[in-house]
């Protein structure tokens, strides 16, 4: 299966979802290239980027899950190549 390089970007604005958070991520740790993770404490919020190269179902899962945590926002945005 073909892989792409993602970016998925979180937004966590409730701090009790981090271990579902990881747990999600970890599912997926063969195919991520890089993560940074910036604490926002003027806002009370945190900002996850996850660089993956992964067949496409395999982001889309990762992302799906993590867009339906309560208090989490997901956006992800794809390579063209």
């Amino acid at each position: 299966m073909e892989k792409r390089v993602a970016s998925v970007s979180i937004i966590v604005e409730d701090a009790e979802r981090a271990s579902e958070i990881n747990d999600i991520l970890h599912t997926a740790s063969e195919y991520i290239v890089g993560r940074m993770g910036i604490p926002y404490r003027e806002k009370n919020i945190s900002i996850i980027s996850v660089v993956m190269d992964a067949p496409q179902d395999v982001i889309s899962n990762v992302s799906g899950r993590l867009g339906r945590l309560s208090g989490v926002t997901v956006k992800t945005a794809y390579a063209k190549k």
